[in-house]
């Protein structure tokens, strides 16, 4: 061949660091606290809901393109029930193969080649990725450690919009800082929004996992943004079935219709039965989401606080399933070598945090630790890491 068989597009992009963390957590037998995925099931009633769909042939066929209309429905209560924003179910509201398809879709969407896109780093490892695919240029603004937390520069950000900037994506709570923006950084994100007449892309899937009293804030719930924004969130963080796959987002008409003419050459459809399972998850009640939120922050608690007993320097998140570390205090400083040793000196599995920035330097000293597992599994993982001290 006279070129790499991969397209140069993504030829920065190998084998995810998720993978590789999990493979080594495998081969070890350490504790896997990189990737975010719960290790119980969801509540038994909705799991109950997708078998009784399947037994009675709803979704074992393709669903229609947009979504089932009792999750479209479902989706467009939730969004006025707990946010006061109006969808139209027909029209504003599309299902989706996860958050992940979501955002792939989003960008390919609304971004050409050429377009600038304005992420904050540390970021998902699909943006970059779905960023690429567009043919875009991924523009970062680094959030930054201060106070025991992570914060956004809306100077910084000011200053990173040129006249090709197309959409700022968001993410928050933010993964993997467990930082929750603020309204008062949100509105500084909506003004420029507004002002330089750009679209943003958000994505929420950790909407209901907020802790300590911190407020999760819709950005297209601020003046000048449901117009201009699109609103991406999921059930498998919210419901602990990370393996179905279901994603949403919510947009004006134009918007939702735009995503859809590409999310429909992608999947196309997903997830039939699953869709009528998580519409009644939607509608669970407050108990529910107060029970989720409670138990994680205990969870939050217990791991955070092992953390800081073996040394590490502790970012107590305010929401997410992740807790940011310092290393340096052990005295480390490469983040991957760190990861990389790790499972030998202590069973435990983490994901250096500068895979997530274009800035390497600014994440080299700093792992992300994921608390959404059995208390027991925690416990154990605390008594490991302790070796390190």
């Amino acid at each position: 061949m006279t070129r790499p068989p991969l397209n140069r597009r993504l030829a920065e992009f190998g084998t995810t660091i998720f993978a590789e963390m999990s493979a080594l957590a495998a081969e070890t037998g350490a504790i896997n606290l990189g990737q975010g995925f719960p290790d119980t099931d969801g509540p038994e009633e909705i799991r109950e809901a997708a078998v009784r769909a399947l037994r009675e042939g709803r979704g074992n066929q393709y669903p229609p393109g947009p979504g089932v209309p009792e999750l479209r429905t479902a989706i467009a209560d939730h969004q006025r029930e707990r946010y006061g924003l109006e969808y139209d179910p027909d029209a504003e509201v599309l299902v989706t193969a996860g958050a992940t398809e979501a955002i792939a879709a989003a960008l390919l969407a609304l971004v050409e080649p050429g377009d600038e896109v304005i992420a904050l780093e540390p970021y998902y490892d699909s943006y970059a990725a779905c960023v690429a695919m567009a043919g875009g240029t991924r523009v970062p603004v680094t959030l930054r450690p201060h106070g025991g937390s992570y914060v956004l520069d809306p100077d910084e950000l000011r200053a990173a919009v040129t006249d090709r900037t197309r959409l700022i994506l968001l993410n928050t709570p933010h993964n993997p800082t467990g930082t929750v923006l603020t309204r008062a950084e949100l509105t500084a994100v909506a003004e420029l929004a507004v002002e330089r007449d750009l679209l943003v892309v958000t994505d929420e899937v950790y909407e209901h996992l907020v802790f300590d009293g911190a407020e999760h804030v819709p950005i297209a719930s601020l003046p000048g943004m449901r117009e201009r924004t699109v609103t991406i969130s999921s059930a498998g963080k919210t419901f602990s079935f990370t393996g179905w796959k279901v994603g949403w987002i919510t947009a004006s008409p134009e918007l939702t219709s735009a995503v859809r003419s590409a999310k429909q050459f992608l999947t196309y459809v997903s997830a039939g039965p699953f869709q009528y399972a998580v519409a009644e998850a939607l509608r669970l009640p407050d108990a529910y989401f107060d029970a989720l939120r409670a138990d994680l922050a205990a969870k939050r608690d217990l791991l955070a606080e092992g953390l800081a007993q073996a040394g590490f320097g502790v970012y107590r998140p305010s929401g997410t399933y992740f807790v940011t570390t310092d290393i340096r205090p052990l005295g480390a400083t490469d983040g991957f070598a760190f990861c990389r040793s790790l499972p030998e000196r202590a069973g435990v599995v983490a994901i250096p945090n500068a895979v997530f920035y274009d800035h390497r330097d600014a994440g080299a000293p700093f792992v992300r630790f994921a608390f959404c597992k059995k208390t027991e599994v925690l416990e154990e993982a605390v008594s490991r890491l302790k070796r390190l001290a």
